[in-house]
């Protein structure tokens, strides 16, 4: 566990540190990251952050290997319905998806396009496939699901029970409308 990487948002003014290697690599193709996704890259500046065939890349990490070193005051939330338990949150001086964070989860999805290119993780399958009416599109080169796995939830518990069943709060700074 002794890797650290520094990660940011497309200006340089919010930076996050990283420790060791995420729980999971994937692609998300749910109904509502794809949503989220389409909503988020209509904010002034932002680039669409879904692969060719509209899934959204994510490195699962621990809260607590997560660090923000800077640009916290640029973080606000976003939720596709004010009902919404899942966030997204945003760095709004540039407006970059940072992390994706589901109620309750004692890990973020962290976007893969905040790591440089060279570094970047690669995925190790894709999930909620289910959710595409058509998945012909869809590369073969890993493992294309159509829904989360046992194997899935077994990495999450794992994680969970090596940080002795704690949960930390990530603070951010307010919430914006898409």
């Amino acid at each position: 566990m002794n890797r650290t990487t520094h990660i940011g948002c497309a200006c340089g003014q919010t930076r996050l540190e990283v420790r060791g290697n995420p729980i999971l690599v994937s692609e998300c193709l749910c109904n509502s990251c794809r949503a989220a996704a389409g909503r988020l890259a209509a904010l002034p500046g932002a680039k669409n952050t879904l692969t060719a065939y509209h899934a959204t890349p994510a490195a699962e990490y621990r809260k607590d290997r997560i660090s923000i070193r800077s640009g916290v005051e640029n973080l606000k939330e976003f939720r596709l319905s004010s009902t919404a338990g899942s966030r997204r949150v945003v760095a709004t001086c540039c407006n970059t998806p940072v992390f994706l964070e589901l109620k309750g989860a004692h890990w973020l999805s962290l976007y893969l396009h905040l790591w440089p290119a060279e570094t970047r993780p690669r995925p190790e399958l894709r999930t909620m496939v289910g959710d595409l009416a058509d998945t012909s599109a869809l590369p073969k080169d890993i493992p294309n699901l159509k829904s989360h796995t046992l194997a899935f939830y077994a990495k999450l518990l794992a994680a969970w029970v090596a940080m002795g069943f704690r949960n930390p709060k990530i603070a951010v700074a307010g919430k914006i409308d898409v």
